[in-house]
């Protein structure tokens, strides 16, 4: 019979571990088990294409394993990765939430928390995967076997390539040996809130051979909202703001409110089906897909509003747009993926097909009022709206080949790929100010006399559409060298060339002369490499150093060079840009393996940064900067205090910052051609400089095969900057925070019932705004309302879960 302790040890590695999302912990606490000595069994990962222990791989990787996820409830990607070592978030919530990627690694990032209604021209410096397919896409973290997350420039490994990282989610395969699966539900409430969240999933495994299975996973969350938006305008039937009285050439704005506006109802599901046709010969069919439809913005005004006549503060969860910001989007992935072992080597073919859409209503009213618009633009209406609607879509064939060398020979390990992608990507924007035409005719006499001045008598003020395709085709590979038993060398290498069309299209349709459709394409090559040598001090030590190069598209901006809408011909285009990765690090066991650690430090030296903006006429750009610098350390320590309690403890501090001025062009009318948007030595945005956290849990056997495992971990991160530069307007110091979660669990084979706290304290944790200078009230433009935001984390939120396993 095997010992009572040892079986509390595997129970405290495997289960009551595994239920927290530890922050910064380097392995999967799901996998691991704990034998008597308490030795450390860490995940197996594949980062570098091979199944690998996590301890053995030569530099700086991350790894949570599905069961983590799904024991402390977590579905958001953004909760997720705020807890690994080096990256931070902007967390926006589910608007939009597919729309820009908000992570950010290592500090490699210029572009400001503001951004996220509108799909932006120039890709993330980190890449994303759902198994071997390139799609930024958010997906709900359902049936998931881990997420790795690869700091540092990638693209020797991975056909898509990056500039600072690569978070890749591993889903769940088909298993052909029994049938199973789980049926799980979970209830909360969340402060701010009078509802209820409710998540109900569904995950069966059915093997219909011997070598053929389906596995399917199917999910639905229904959140209520949080926010209140309290001074909504009435609108009549055409959307327009109802005049007071009904005067519609003088009356103000009526207003009412609605809680809860911030809505969530999500459906996803994932259906697979994996064939073994022999030994050999592997093949996985699968679909994924999820839509969303959400309510409003999990964002607050602070500041004030005088839509009661007097100025007014904003109280706790409450917005103060005008309209009401829904949003809603659909993605669906196919993907092939065969892998046939060829003795000497392993070809693995992935062939993938994905569409992404989605559309969202902002209120862009307050931003007008900011910039004197409504009086000095559009002769002051007392009942001034300013509304957006933008939508994108993004659909792409990708094909990745690699070949892969089963065992080593003459020292030497080898992989060899190839990747192709073909892109199109679409996005736009429609701006209006409903009722304005109406208001206009009633106000003014002379009004139609406008027609002959070219005005079109229309609502809408501003139309944009972008239209681009992106192919690119690449080979790239690794050797590795064993120089000896304990000093393995590896050159890795990438060639690609791409090729990129933008078709613009702005107008202004109130007046319809003015307006412009240009075209540009560009084409790129080069070849980068990256240097890795890898040393075993010890058994169970091992030290690195890695240079990598990291490399990032340019792309076309597409901007008029002549007309009304005339740009400076520096927007034209805008230029790749490069990193070059530094990083040493250690990492091994201590305390006859009960404590495992990973220490790094890096520097990475970034030309050309990208930044997303607008030029002078409102053309979405990107514009290259000169170069910047980040640097800093990430440090991981996990293992046991005693026999049931288990701790891990991360801390990683950024330094990114600017190294020259950051010049973007001027306007036609400028005398010089360029502009300084941030200075030599501006600090980077989005990125604070210390991030540190803490986890504990601990296992308690009761009567049977019942545990209880309790546990609580904290994250903090210091204060960060809201944009790169001295903006008046977008500036703005955002305060550190820490969150704290905790949790109770009862498991056993067949069950866990977990009673959990997310955010226990409350905490604001604000990772970006829209300052009241960008969009906030302005009653001289008869602006009442308010439209600045802050973005904060998900208030406290206290639930129930429940999970049966069949």
């Amino acid at each position: 019979m095997q010992h009572p302790s040892v079986k509390l040890h595997k129970l405290s590695g495997a289960i009551a571990s595994a239920l927290m999302l530890t922050p910064f912990s380097p392995m999967s606490l799901a996998q691991e088990q704990a034998s008597p000595n308490k030795d450390v069994e860490v995940i197996e990962v594949t980062a570098n294409r091979r199944v690998q222990n996590i301890q053995e791989v030569p530099y700086n990787i991350s790894a949570i394993s599905g069961a983590e996820l799904e024991k402390e409830n977590i579905v958001d990607a953004s909760e997720m990765m705020r807890n690994v070592a080096g990256l931070s978030v902007v967390d926006r919530g589910y608007r939009n939430s597919g729309n820009v990627n908000g992570v950010v690694i290592r500090g490699v990032n210029v572009d400001g928390a503001t951004n996220g209604d509108v799909a932006l021209s120039s890709v993330a410096p980190v890449a994303t995967y759902i198994n071997d397919t390139p799609l930024y896409a958010n997906f709900i973290l359902k049936d998931i076997e881990a997420v790795e997350v690869l700091r540092g420039p990638q693209g020797t490994l991975y056909g898509s390539g990056s500039l600072a990282g690569t978070v890749r989610y591993r889903m769940n395969r088909p298993q052909t040996d029994e049938f199973s699966g789980q049926v799980s539900a979970a209830y909360g409430q969340t402060k701010g809130s009078d509802g209820n969240n409710l998540n109900l999933d569904l995950t069966v495994n059915v093997p219909l051979t011997e070598r053929l299975a389906l596995r399917a996973n199917l999910g639905k969350i229904d959140n209520d909202g949080i926010v209140d938006y309290v001074n909504l305008y009435q609108l009549n039937d055409a959307g327009a703001p109802v005049a007071q009285n009904g005067d519609i050439a003088t009356g103000g704005p009526q207003f009412t409110s609605k809680k809860d506006a911030d809505t969530v109802d999500i459906n996803y599901g994932r259906v697979s089906v994996a064939f073994d046709l022999n030994e050999r010969f592997h093949i996985l069919l699968a679909h994924q897909w999820q839509d969303d439809d959400i309510g409003g913005r999990r964002q607050v005004t602070r500041g004030t509003n005088w839509v009661s006549g007097s100025e007014q503060r904003y109280g706790e969860y409450e917005n103060g747009a005008v309209q009401l910001e829904p949003s809603s989007r659909d993605v669906a992935m196919t993907a092939l993926e065969m892998e046939w072992d060829l003795g000497f080597a392993t070809l693995t073919s992935s062939t993938s097909d994905y569409s992404h859409e989605g559309d969202s209503v902002s209120d862009n009213s307050g931003f007008y009022a900011n910039q004197n618009w409504f009086a000095d633009l559009y002769y002051g209406s007392p009942r001034p709206m300013a509304k957006a609607v933008r939508g994108y879509r993004d659909e792409a064939f990708v094909q990745e080949l690699r070949l892969v060398s089963n065992q080593t020979w003459n020292g030497l390990d080898w992989i060899v790929g190839a990747y192709y992608m073909d892109q199109d990507s679409f996005s736009y924007q429609d701006s209006f100010m409903p009722g304005y035409q109406e208001w206009a005719s009633a106000a003014f006499a002379w009004w139609p006399t406008m027609a002959d001045y070219g005005m079109a008598f229309t609502d809408q003020d501003f139309r944009y559409r972008r239209m681009q395709n992106f192919k690119d085709k690449a080979l790239f590979g690794e050797l590795t060298y064993h120089m000896s038993a304990d000093l393995r060398v590896t050159l890795g290498v990438r060639s690609f060339d791409s090729e990129f069309v933008n078709d613009t299209e702005l107008s202004l349709p109130i007046w319809p002369a003015l307006g412009a459709e240009p075209r540009f394409v560009t084409d790129e090559s080069d070849t980068l490499f990256k240097l890795n040598l890898a040393y075993d001090l010890a058994d169970k030590h091992m030290a690195y150093f890695t240079l990598a190069e990291g490399y990032r598209r340019g792309g076309a901006n597409a901007v008029p060079l002549e007309g009304s809408l005339a740009e400076r011909p520096e927007w034209q285009q805008y230029d790749a840009d490069n990193a070059i990765n530094y990083e040493l690090g250690i990492k091994g066991s201590l305390g006859d393996s009960g404590h495992n650690y990973n220490l790094s430090l890096y520097r990475i030296d970034w030309d050309d940064p990208q930044l997303n903006t607008a030029s002078t006429w409102g053309f979405f750009t990107v514009a290259n900067g000169d170069t910047a610098r980040t640097q800093g350390l990430e440090f991981e320590l996990k293992g046991y205090i005693t026999d049931s309690l288990r701790y891990v403890l991360g801390y990683a501090h950024v330094d990114a910052k600017l190294t020259g001025d950051f010049l973007v062009p001027s306007s036609v009318d400028a005398e010089a051609a360029t502009r300084i948007a941030a200075r030599d030595g501006d600090r980077l945005p989005s990125t604070p400089k210390n991030m540190l956290s803490l986890s504990l849990d601990h296992t308690y056997r009761l009567n049977g095969d019942w545990y209880l495992i309790s546990a609580i971990n904290g994250y903090y991160q210091s204060d960060s900057l809201n944009f790169l530069g001295d903006s008046p307007q977008l500036q703005a110091e955002i305060d550190g925070f820490s969150i704290w979660n905790a949790s109770a669990r009862l498991s056993s084979d067949n069950w866990d019932l977990v009673l959990y706290v997310k955010n226990l304290f409350n905490e604001e944790g604000v990772t970006g705004l829209l300052p009241e200078a960008y969009m906030g009230t302005d009653p001289a433009e008869n602006f009442y309302g308010n439209a600045s935001k802050d973005y904060i984390s998900l208030p406290r939120t206290i639930g129930l879960s429940a999970t049966y396993r069949f």
